[in-house]
């Protein structure tokens, strides 16, 4: 009996490791935990549903598509150690992350070990100035984003502007291309400095700013930050008009900040999911909602998904899971592929081509609103 036992269970293993070797397998890296795990888990979710139909339909290349996910935590030092392990777990290519400073640590990682990584939510300049060439990323770039910030700003029509920013990679870089932007352009810029993240009491930087007088602040740090600035600016009962650049763009800024508090402020972002115009896209919000109550609420999740499906398509495309293969099709052959979140194209630089920013305002509700 012991002797069957052995043997059956050597059987699984061998069966177990031929499915293994038989899979195709991408890579999801993403702040599962900490400060952007709504973020992450939604990432998450987006892929695992993708991948089931995927393989309902066949898989990739005749194989069906395993997700091999990591959590970064939000922070760059967990990153590099997820990175590392991901890198060693065969996967074709890997999606994420969210934070430019978090995907920065991570890079050069992916660069060496010839894994192409598509991040969804890092927005910073420098990270596709640096010529690596298995990088690329499905959302937009910071310089796009100061553009539309800029004539956001403008079209207001404000005349004394505050810039609050938090010294990373992202929020530093936005601040000063928005800067630039404005210089010369009417609008007198009347406080320029960085808070120190995750902190509880902002008051401090809040009277600080006050004292400027602007008549508008342009915060290009995240979320959680925001939602404190909001709710902490009105029991100061100071109330100047805010708007956060796309890393303010979660619900749980209004959750932070009370819906009083975040009413009116505005942000800006890609689409959101339920602005998606495309019939796949509503389709595929159908689904989700289906599978997990409710449809998802960041744009970054499907950001994720259209890195999943871009590198899928690469792979049935080229019939390949060479991984050098695969960055050059991408780079080279994807034109105006038909993604969630509208055409994609890369450049040169793994960039994805052409204009997606918007504006929202948060109305009374606490409820997201495109502005026209």
């Amino acid at each position: 009996m012991k002797k069957l036992l052995f043997v059956a269970l050597v059987l699984s293993f061998v069966m177990g490791q031929a499915y293994a070797a038989d899979t195709v397998k991408i890579g999801l890296m993403g702040p599962m935990t900490g400060s952007w795990a709504s973020e992450g888990q939604e990432m998450k979710q987006v892929l695992d549903l993708l991948a089931e139909e995927f393989n309902a339909k066949g898989g990739v290349m005749g194989k069906q598509v395993e997700v091999i996910s990591e959590d970064d935590g939000g922070d760059p030092r967990t990153a590099s150690l997820a990175a590392a392990r991901l890198s060693t777990q065969g996967i074709v290519g890997v999606i994420g992350t969210y934070g430019s400073a978090v995907t920065e640590a991570t890079q050069n990682i992916y660069n060496e070990a010839k894994i192409p990584q598509i991040a969804n939510g890092s927005t910073a300049i420098r990270l596709t100035e640096k010529g690596l060439p298995m990088f690329f990323r499905t959302c937009p770039r910071d310089d796009e984003q100061a553009k539309v910030a800029a004539q956001a700003i403008q079209k207001l029509g404000v005349k004394k502007l505050a810039i609050l920013h938090d010294n990373s990679t992202y929020a530093k870089g936005l601040a000063d291309e928005t800067k630039a932007l404005l210089l010369g352009k009417g609008v007198d810029i009347v406080f320029f400095d960085a808070l120190t993240p995750k902190e509880q009491d902002y008051t401090t930087i809040l009277t600080k700013m006050k004292a400027a007088q602007p008549d508008f602040v342009f915060f290009t740090g995240y979320y959680g930050e925001g939602g404190l600035l909001l709710k902490q600016k009105k029991e100061m009962n100071w109330n100047v008009p805010f708007m956060g650049g796309d890393a303010t763009n979660n619900p749980d800024l209004v959750k932070i900040a009370g819906k009083d508090a975040a009413s009116g402020f505005y942000f800006l972002s890609a689409p959101l999911p339920k602005d998606l115009p495309f019939e796949q896209a509503k389709a595929f919000l159908a689904a989700f909602a289906k599978k997990y109550g409710n449809p998802p609420s960041s744009v970054y999740a499907v950001l994720a998904g259209d890195g999943f499906r871009v590198l899928a398509y690469a792979i049935d495309q080229t019939k390949s899971t060479d991984t050098s293969k695969l960055a050059d099709y991408l780079h080279k052959e994807v034109k105006d592929f038909p993604g969630l979140t509208g055409k994609i194209s890369f450049n040169d630089k793994g960039d994805r081509v052409g204009e997606v920013y918007k504006v929202y305002q948060v109305n009374p509700e606490g409820q997201f609103v495109l502005q026209p």
